[in-house]
């Protein structure tokens, strides 16, 4: 079940014709995006499958039609605080124990080029204090669950599923 709903991830993230949520943001950071897809993928250490009991809802704060909204007028920021959580979440020192240290360096490398390449883009797109709060907050649960789990390798897996699902969504 795990493995069909990866691939389905898979499937959704390249059948999305506007990677980013601004039409302003080009195909470059399409390919971004899928980079970070397939790091998120290639650090995997443990089948999803042995940690079914850890499961949870982190209660990501939209679905698909709410994101399409948020596209027509936040689209920029929400991008670059996607990008920054997930960016946050992977660059704690516990991270480094979790998972392949080279394979982690490419995940968190292209998240920094697509801050980065956001970054210029920002201009007057990136004041989203209602999105902001909301992913700083669902962001929380994740690294509040990561730290009541005492950082187990379940709770790494469990987290970087769930922020794949997070990611293709946008």
């Amino acid at each position: 079940m795990a493995q069909i709903y990866l691939v389905m991830a898979g499937v959704m993230l390249c059948s999305i014709s506007v990677c980013f949520l601004d039409q302003n943001l080009s195909a470059v950071h399409c390919v971004e995006k899928r980079e970070i897809f397939k790091h998120l993928q290639e650090i995997k250490k443990i089948p999803s499958q042995l940690c079914l009991k850890d499961r949870i809802d982190f209660k990501f704060p939209w679905k698909r039609e709410s994101i399409t909204q948020i596209q027509k007028t936040e689209g920029t920021c929400y991008c670059y605080l996607m990008l920054q959580q997930i960016s946050s979440v992977f660059s704690k020192k516990d991270s480094r124990a979790a998972w392949n240290n080279t394979l982690l360096d490419q995940l968190l490398s292209s998240l920094d080029l697509g801050l980065r390449r956001l970054e210029h883009m920002k201009k007057d797109n990136m004041d989203c204090p209602h999105v902001g709060s909301a992913l700083r907050k669902y962001f929380q649960g994740i690294q509040l669950y990561l730290k009541e789990k005492k950082y187990s390798p379940c709770a790494w897996e469990i987290v970087r599923v769930e922020i794949e699902r997070c990611f293709s969504l946008t």
